[in-house]
């Protein structure tokens, strides 16, 4: 099993355990994806996997349909998709992806989780050396489906690892920039796919003690509740 799968396996999103927060999480996304691409998912590829995410996920079709209106309301502040980095306790990197419709509020509420939890909040693109950006799109095994002639056939799409999670499920990791691509080839070729999302993958984890981590986890689990926050990616080894 390779470095990513090993990693999302530990982690497991945590925040997507809570279906109120995994349905608000999508219905942002899938708001914003309608105000870019427009609300026809067969020519908006985004809005098209988030549909899938949100089957995925059990989220109910009105409060899909919910999410594809607000993005024509009026009176609905656009998201702005901001990233936040800081150094929780002991030296923890933490990446936090937020969609908000008041920046001031968001980035005031994460300054003082950090200050309050002993971290510090750094400034754009300081950590993004600790993360690999990725596509990671989770599909339905084919009959006959050969895994490693999947990978050389995707390889030239960006595709750098493939695996199979715990429901036998295909799970591929590709460039952050190939989504697109990666998207068109699994539904040109009739693969179905269960997920397609972005996850930060940490290329060095630390290892902390049961004392140290209870400090990390408190600051994690202060980010994860603000309704802000659409996803937590930190370099702790669970």
């Amino acid at each position: 099993m390779g470095r990513a799968f090993e990693y999302r396996k530990a982690r497991k999103l945590k925040r997507w355990g809570n279906m109120a927060r995994t349905f608000t999480k999508l219905g942002k996304e899938i708001t914003m994806a309608v105000k870019a691409g427009g609300p026809d998912p067969t020519g908006n590829p985004r809005l098209r996997a988030l549909m899938q995410n949100a089957k995925a996920a059990s989220m109910p079709k009105e409060n899909v349909e919910r999410a594809i209106k607000k993005a024509t309301d009026k009176d609905q502040g656009d998201y702005k998709e901001i990233v936040y980095e800081g150094y929780g306790p002991h030296g923890i990197g933490i990446v936090i992806e937020t969609a908000t419709d008041n920046s001031n509020r968001t980035v005031a509420n994460i300054r003082s989780y950090f200050n309050k939890c002993g971290g510090n909040l750094q400034t754009s693109g300081s950590l993004s050396f600790l993360f690999d950006h990725k596509s990671v799109f989770k599909i339905k095994e084919k009959e006959g489906m050969d895994l490693e002639e999947l990978e050389l056939e995707l390889i030239d799409l960006g595709v750098d690892e493939l695996d199979r999670d715990d429901d036998n499920n295909v799970v591929l990791y590709g460039a952050y920039e190939s989504f697109n691509q990666i998207q068109k080839y699994l539904e040109d070729n009739g693969y179905e796919i269960v997920s397609a999302e972005f996850e930060r993958i940490p290329n060095d984890m630390k290892e902390l003690s049961e004392e140290d981590r209870a400090g990390v986890e408190k600051l994690l689990e202060k980010l994860e509740e603000d309704e802000d926050v659409q996803n937590v990616f930190h370099n702790m080894v669970e």
